[in-house]
């Protein structure tokens, strides 16, 4: 059964399903859903918590254990399974459908990654898993659906904000979720229930080092290192968190993959343009970094990145920002160097 990211809330409290299936290339939404998903499943007694990663060499039978462990006196288990971008393997594809021929009751399971496509819908273990279960798609948001949910923001937090400052910082945040959320719930703790305007949103952006991470997408899109590494710097200095950099990466790269696949396969460029949300003025820029990058570069992008946030999920990176750094340069030229995982905190 299908349940969109709006719509997940009204279901929880009605019931929870065995399985769900939390998948999209939006990550602020992906961890809401998730975050809503584990309270309202500690609230019916699923105390413990235990989270599998996808990566090379991972022990299936790990996770068929855990879920048919049964115990009088155990705690009821939330499983957090996440495929960290990888495919299932041979291995894998018989104990996921064995999890949905013999649920356990006392066990809940999240299933979380990137969108799901027709290909992995169709695959005979989602089928199983999604017959059972809940599945959750987080798109990334635009046009009305990105602005209904900035409403429902405002709702939430009681906070009146005028029509044109509520454009100006969905221009300044350009779709990113977490970054407007974070700067709507500041001027929730600024302005009370008193109407926010225009000039009090652009006065309160100026100079925030959080919005200068999209300066990187300039730097990423033109390829210039100095830009870069000048911009992640004051990122670094002003400790902004990792994972909010990661996104940006990880937003261009993806776009970059969508729109050259569309291209090279006969779509016109402005329609793959529409197709990806790549606002009119980002297109020039985008354009150059399509001529730049092959296909097999931005794939290797993504790999860098999912090999970073599965480190960095585990505490494994003890210099996050230098390991940014070396994504991001990769944008800018191949690196034939690994990516550093445990050296100094220097770029």
């Amino acid at each position: 059964m299908r349940c969109y990211a709006n719509q997940l809330s009204g279901s929880l409290a009605k019931g929870l399903a065995p399985f769900y299936l939390v998948f999209g290339e939006e990550p602020f939404q992906q961890g809401e859903c998730v975050l809503a998903i584990r309270n309202a499943a500690k609230q019916q007694g699923f105390d413990e918590v235990i989270k599998f990663s996808l990566l090379p060499g991972f022990d299936w039978q790990e996770l068929s254990a855990q879920y048919n462990s049964m115990s009088l006196f155990s705690a009821r288990t939330l499983i957090e399974f996440d495929f960290n971008e990888q495919k299932v393997p041979t291995q894998g594809l018989s104990v996921l459908k064995s999890l949905a021929e013999q649920v356990n009751p006392d066990v809940i399971v999240i299933f979380k990654g990137l969108s799901a496509g027709q290909d992995i819908q169709r695959t005979a273990w989602f089928k199983a898993i999604e017959a059972k279960g809940l599945f959750v798609p987080c798109y990334a948001l635009a046009g009305r659906h990105l602005e209904r949910w900035f409403d429902d923001e405002c709702k939430r937090l009681k906070l009146t904000i005028s029509p044109q400052a509520k454009r100006a910082l969905l221009v300044a945040t350009e779709g990113n979720l977490l970054a407007t959320h974070q700067e709507l719930e500041k001027l929730s703790l600024l302005f009370g229930k008193s109407s926010v305007d225009e000039q009090q949103i652009l006065s309160g952006l100026l100079n925030q080092s959080k919005f200068d991470i999209f300066d990187l997408n300039t730097g990423l899109l033109n390829g210039n290192s100095k830009q870069i590494i000048k911009v992640l710097n004051k990122l670094a200095s002003d400790n902004v968190e990792p994972a909010s950099i990661l996104w940006t990466l990880q937003n261009q790269a993806r776009t970059l993959l969508g729109v050259k696949s569309l291209w090279q396969a006969g779509t016109a460029l402005p329609e793959a343009f529409k197709k990806y949300n790549v606002w009119k003025n980002q297109q020039a820029l985008t354009q150059r970094a399509l001529d730049r990058l092959t296909i097999e570069q931005i794939k290797q992008l993504l790999s860098l990145m999912a090999d970073f946030d599965s480190a960095y999920k585990e505490a494994r990176i003890t210099a996050p920002y230098q390991a940014l750094a070396h994504i991001a340069l990769a944008f800018a030229t191949p690196l034939i160097i690994p990516l550093p995982i445990s050296q100094s905190e220097h770029l």
